[in-house]
C-alpha cells in the first residue's frame, strides 16, 4: 500500500509483515498505542512453526490482539477462523480497516471488550488455538490462563501460546495443562501449553 493510500484510507505507518502461508509479505499496518508491541518475526517464525500440525482448520481465539498480527498469521497459515478481542478504541478501528484490506471478512471477527471481563462470561464455542499476550507488568496471565481453563474456553487438548516479560520465568499454569516448548528472545518469554 503506497503512503498516499495509507494516508486517505487513515491507515497508520506503523507495520508488520506475514511471514508465512497465503498471505505471506502482506503488511498489517497498527497504531503505536501504549503497551502495543507485536510479536517479533522470528518469535512468530519459530511458535508456528510449533503450531503446524494443529493450525490448519483450527478456531482460534487472540486476547488483547494489538496488531492482530497473530491471528492474521494464523489465517494464512490455514486457520479456520479467529476471533480477535481488543479493548482500545484506536487499535479496534485499525484492526477493522486491516481485516477488510486482508479480505478477511468470512474468517475474522472483531470483539471490543475487556479481555478479563469477557473471559468471566460464557464462550460461544470453544477454541483450538489461543493466543495470549496480555500487557506486560500488569500481572495479568495467569489470571487469564485461570479464566480460560475455568470458563469452557478450551477443548482437551487445545494449544495455549503464551508470551510474557523473560523475567516472569515460566508461567504457573492451571492444573491439568502441560507446557510443551518453551523459548526466549531479547526481554521477550514465550511459551507453549497444552490444555
Amino acid at each position: 500500500m503506497s503512503r498516499a493510500t495509507r494516508q486517505a484510507t487513515g491507515m497508520p505507518a506503523s507495520s508488520v509483515r506475514i511471514i508465512g502461508g497465503s498471505m505471506r509479505s502482506r503488511k498489517v499496518y497498527f497504531h503505536d498505542a501504549a503497551g502495543l508491541r507485536p510479536s517479533p518475526d522470528r518469535v512468530r517464525e519459530t511458535l508456528f512453526n510449533w503450531l503446524q500440525s494443529v493450525i490448519g482448520g483450527a478456531r482460534c481465539l487472540d486476547l488483547f490482539a494489538g496488531s492482530g498480527v497473530l491471528g492474521f498469521e494464523a489465517l494464512s497459515r490455514g486457520a479456520a477462523s479467529v476471533l480477535l478481542v481488543e479493548n482500545h478504541a484506536q487499535t479496534l478501528s485499525c484492526l477493522r480497516k486491516q481485516i477488510g484490506l486482508l479480505g478477511l471478512g468470512e474468517q475474522c471477527q472483531l470483539r471490543q471488550a475487556d479481555v478479563m471481563q469477557w473471559l468471566a462470561g460464557k464462550p460461544d464455542q470453544a477454541y483450538d488455538v489461543v493466543f495470549l499476550d496480555p500487557p506486560y507488568r500488569q500481572g495479568l496471565l495467569g489470571q487469564c490462563c485461570e479464566l480460560l481453563q475455568q470458563g469452557g474456553w478450551l477443548h482437551p487438548g487445545s494449544r495455549i501460546y503464551l508470551e510474557a516479560e523473560r523475567e516472569l520465568g515460566e508461567p504457573q499454569l492451571p492444573d491439568g495443562w502441560s507446557l510443551l516448548r518453551s523459548k526466549h528472545a531479547g526481554q521477550i518469554g514465550y511459551f507453549l501449553a497444552q490444555s
